[in-house]
């Protein structure tokens, strides 16, 4: 039966389009799932799924995840952590990661796919979870948030899962350290509003928003920081309060301190309660785009 597979043209250049075919097909994809991103379950037969391919030097692995989640790509690990991880599902193996007789993975037996380097498991849940620290996505929210009697554009950024600092592979969430040096402020009361933060923007194009753009390298020309899978649209409200102030405030905080709220009200409840914890910082960002 056909899935409903998103196969990107990098990961397609990987397996070949004969294998990418087959997969679409439904002949080598399962139809449930565990998201490689979320970790919840999935079904590719019901939904919009998302291959993406783990590749080592000499090892790849084929994930899955729900659309909503990741964009189909291929990600670059190290090939010593593709293969520990591996083994620590399926047990012994030879020099090519592929199971030794009278062994299999814990899922799925190994897959030969032509064109991906040497072998092709489809991740189980240990797996994913050893990876899982490359592969948190930064979720953002938009709303309007009331400050001293005003209402504020605001974007709430929140990743689904603690993020390394690059070069490592650590247990400690880097991600508010990593933005303090970046220049954003730490928020202990968020009826203080921060300074604007140079070099940074928010970028809004036709009314959806779509990138947080910070400097590049060197100084050179803004690179997306943040990029929507899709551009995501905003409320009335939201749009004729940033045209007319071309700033947009943006908080941010580590996994689970603020969580996606129905309302604005118990937004800016969840945020008043990670800054008394310490767990918010933000910055203040001119508007690019309309």
């Amino acid at each position: 039966m056909p899935r409903m597979l998103d196969v990107s043209n990098d990961v397609r250049a990987e397996i070949g389009d004969e294998e990418a075919d087959r997969l679409i097909a439904g002949e080598n994809a399962p139809g449930s799932y565990d998201c490689t991103s979320c970790r919840t379950p999935g079904d590719t037969e019901q939904e919009r799924t998302s291959t993406v391919l783990f590749v080592g030097e000499e090892t790849a692995v084929l994930a899955f995840a729900h659309a909503s989640c990741i964009p189909s790509q291929v990600v670059t690990v190290s090939e010593e952590q593709l293969q520990g991880a591996v083994r620590s599902i399926t047990g012994e193996h030879d020099a090519a990661g592929v199971p030794a007789p009278g062994h299999e993975a814990a899922t799925a037996p190994a897959q030969p796919v032509p064109g991906v380097r040497q072998s092709d498991f489809h991740v189980p849940e240990e797996l994913q979870r050893q990876l899982q620290p490359r592969q948190a996505v930064i979720g953002v929210t938009s709303g309007l948030v009331l400050i001293n009697g005003d209402l504020y554009p605001s974007l709430v950024v929140e990743p689904t899962g603690p993020i390394a600092r690059p070069g490592t592979d650590g247990p400690n969430d880097e991600f508010l350290p990593l933005l303090i040096e970046q220049g954003f402020l730490p928020i202990h009361d968020v009826e203080q509003l921060p300074a604007q933060l140079q070099g940074w923007s928010v970028l809004l194009a036709m009314g959806q928003l779509h990138a947080i753009l910070m400097p590049g390298t060197g100084g050179g020309q803004q690179v997306a920081w943040w990029q929507a899978h899709q551009p995501l649209i905003v409320t009335e409200g939201w749009r004729s309060a940033v045209n007319r102030s071309s700033k947009v405030l943006v908080f941010a905080a580590p996994v689970g301190a603020v969580g996606k709220q129905p309302r604005e009200d118990l937004m800016r409840e969840a945020l008043d309660k990670a800054a008394a914890r310490g767990e918010l910082v933000a910055a203040v960002m001119p508007l690019a785009g309309t």
